[in-house]
């Protein structure tokens, strides 16, 4: 037997759950280089989970049983779960329903423009999809500053991620009066440049916090680069390199203030020619974001997309709506 034909029945054989050298046979077939291991490894976690779903139907099934029938002695139980445990496997194997697929999906080396579980968001979680911007082309850094010897002159602490406001609402309320005055010097939407606030921060929820506790209050996720002479804090953030995020660390502004994040972010957008095709079309959010994204403000393929997610979200608008009604 040649060595191809050797994998694909270790690869069989670990299928039989019965099989107590099975693991050991997807172990080797593992080492061994060959791609189907790992594809056999999702469909026999697929199988695991389907198998505890038999299991429970099988509890609730044996809680209504006759306990005096001679079909339900602890036999007749034992040869039934063991077939269930089989039935599992079979079923994974011939597609089951798609686990396998995903975890494939997830685990394959060179799978460009997949994104990872731990980076996909719902609703509830903006952070996750928060747009950091990459070191190779990013608008928030000069192309001629080192990102190591500006995060090596950092003198704060390592930063984290606080809370500053307890909910959209507030959010939306304590920010709009000011961005309507920064908002207008653009000649963009004022409630545009909140959804992109949301979105850089989680609706504040996680903004950058220095060593010390101290609010940095960057809204629009702007760096220190050597052009900044202010204070900065040095943070884990999520960058995106050809379509797939990575975890990097980078130090990025501090402001005194919201006022003075929202009076940088107009003067970083305007001062940097890079983003004129990008204030041209500030009066229409969509194209706006759109050229903010294509001049490299931002690494996230989807960054444009989030934006206007969350302007048009029902978030958004009963953010709006109780905002208004409180100030």
């Amino acid at each position: 037997m040649d060595i191809k034909n050797n994998i694909s029945h270790q690869l069989d054989m670990s299928r039989n759950v019965h099989d107590i050298k099975g693991i050991d046979n997807l172990r080797r077939a593992a080492q061994s280089g060959d791609k189907g291991a790992l594809e056999e490894a999702a469909k026999q976690f697929e199988a695991i989970f389907m198998q505890m779903m038999l299991k429970s139907m099988r509890k609730a099934q044996d809680a209504q049983a006759d306990k005096d029938s001679p079909f339900n002695s602890q036999q007749v139980q034992f040869y039934r779960d063991m077939h269930d445990q089989q039935l599992a496997v079979d079923l994974s194997t011939r597609g089951g329903v798609g686990i396998a697929d995903i975890i494939v999906q997830q685990l394959s080396p060179g799978k460009d423009g997949f994104m990872p579980a731990a980076a996909i968001r719902d609703n509830a979680n903006l952070d996750n999809m928060t747009r950091q911007p990459s070191v190779k082309f990013n608008a928030n850094d000069d192309e001629a500053t080192s990102p190591k010897s500006k995060l090596e002159n950092t003198s704060q602490q390592s930063a984290s991620k606080q809370s500053a406001f307890a909910s959209p609402t507030e959010f939306v309320a304590t920010l709009l009066p000011h961005a309507k005055e920064f908002a207008q010097k653009l000649g963009i939407d004022p409630e545009a440049l909140l959804a992109q606030a949301a979105v850089e921060t989680g609706w504040g929820r996680y903004m950058i916090h220095s060593g010390d506790g101290q609010n940095s209050h960057n809204l629009f996720g702007i760096k220190a680069d050597k052009r900044w002479e202010g204070e900065s804090a040095a943070i884990n953030t999520l960058e995106f390199d050809q379509g797939i995020p990575k975890q990097q660390k980078a130090a990025f502004r501090s402001y005194d203030s919201f006022t003075d994040s929202l009076q940088d972010y107009v003067s970083f957008v305007v001062d940097n020619p890079r983003y004129k095709q990008a204030l041209e079309k500030a009066s229409d959010p969509k194209a706006y974001f759109s050229a903010l994204q294509d001049a490299g403000y931002a690494t996230d393929p989807q960054y444009a997309d989030k934006i206007l997610s969350v302007l048009n979200s029902d978030t958004f608008k009963t953010a709006l709506s109780f905002g208004a009604s409180n100030r």
